[in-house]
């Protein structure tokens, strides 16, 4: 049989994104095609490196070329990817496709040391990630990414003073940890926090970045209306504990960001220290706080379901040493790879049916 272009997009039309409903074609997700002879090439571009149905999308093209072409023809499938953004026009961090909002009810509920290890899942599969430790008066980052005795450059741009991120783990890292000494209690009010925040959004050198996570302070606060009114986020993030009082406080955390005037979408809930796992015993699971706070969570309020973190004490010693409880083979690595799936999977879901991300307009 003769290969053309046209039998083989035929073929490829049969193929459904399961996430986006569309098929490859018509998503525009076949790119660089190359016939020669029997032998045929060419690109399917992902929404994201993360994305955790690469292998599933691969056998399926597989499968409707041999059926459409015959076995006999040579493939040459290269999956590769390209972080989608439905971002605005908006000055700060043009470069920047998606921003992240992590965020609790409550403080306790290790949502840094989630947000530490997602970033670090992300950019291990490829995506380039930066971090923003926006909690000013308790900030965990240095600590947890081992980098408590860096300090940012600084170069001047414009007349400007432009601070340089302190890269670890291939994560861009900024927080306020980098700025003051240690064991110095860092006493801000509300405005001063805020500008603080506004300035490790607008004048560090980001870059190109597939995602900007920026890890909130607990509660709902100055912090959080400064960080919807500065930039266009994609989405949030809630992470939660099973235990109803950190339920009662995420389900304040999630429903800020629905409130008309915010309007920023839930791209789902995390349930943190869903159970304990002994590391002898990675199949026993005993659930210390509860169970399922998350799930319901996320199904009272109709949003995904991002995954459960469970208790391992790798984690403690992970958040401790500064070394990603990530990069711990068994179930740490699991938990948090799956979460970066899961995360992408709804960004690229977002992206695809949402309209554009806008900056918050809040009349104080």
């Amino acid at each position: 049989m003769i290969i053309t272009k046209e039998k083989v997009l035929k073929a490829l039309s049969t193929v459904e994104d399961p996430d986006l409903k569309k098929d490859l074609v018509s998503l525009g997700m076949i790119q660089d095609m190359v016939v020669e002879g029997n032998k045929l090439s060419f690109k399917v571009v992902l929404t994201t490196p993360a994305c955790p149905l690469k292998e599933l999308l691969r056998s399926q093209c597989t499968e409707a070329l041999e059926k459409e072409l015959g076995d006999e023809v040579e493939l040459d499938i290269n999956m590769t990817s390209n972080v989608t953004t439905v971002r605005d026009d908006s000055p700060l961090l043009p470069k920047v496709k998606n921003i992240i909002a992590i965020a609790s009810g409550k403080g306790g509920v290790g949502k840094s040391t989630c947000a530490s290890n997602l970033a670090v899942a992300l950019a291990e599969s490829g995506a380039k990630v930066g971090l923003v430790d926006a909690d000013i008066s308790g900030p965990s980052i240095p600590t947890m990414f081992n980098v408590e005795s860096e300090q940012p450059a600084v170069k001047q741009e414009g007349g400007k003073n432009i601070i340089i991120p302190i890269e670890q783990y291939g994560v861009k890292l900024m927080s306020i940890g980098f700025l003051t000494p240690a064991d110095s209690a860092v006493v801000w009010r509300g405005p001063m926090a805020s500008s603080a925040l506004k300035q490790f959004i607008g004048d560090v050198e980001w870059g190109e970045l597939d995602y900007l996570l920026i890890d909130l302070p607990p509660g709902t606060s100055d912090i959080h209306l400064t960080m919807v009114q500065t930039v266009p986020v994609t989405g949030a993030i809630i992470v939660t504990t099973p235990q109803k009082v950190a339920m009662a406080d995420a389900t304040k955390g999630l429903t800020m960001f629905q409130q008309p005037q915010i309007n920023v979408p839930v791209l789902g809930v995390v349930e943190n220290m869903a159970y304990f796992t002994p590391e002898e015993l990675p199949d026993n699971k005993y659930y210390l706080f509860g169970k399922d706070g998350g799930k319901t969570l996320s199904k009272k309020f109709d949003v995904p379901f991002l995954g459960e973190i469970p208790i391992v004490q790798s984690i403690r010693e992970s958040g401790d040493s500064g070394y990603p409880a990530f990069y711990k083979k068994g179930v740490t690595e699991k938990a948090f790879h799956h979460l970066a799936e899961e995360l992408a999977r709804q960004v690229a879901i977002r992206n695809a049916e949402k309209n554009k991300t806008k900056i918050v307009q809040v009349n104080s």
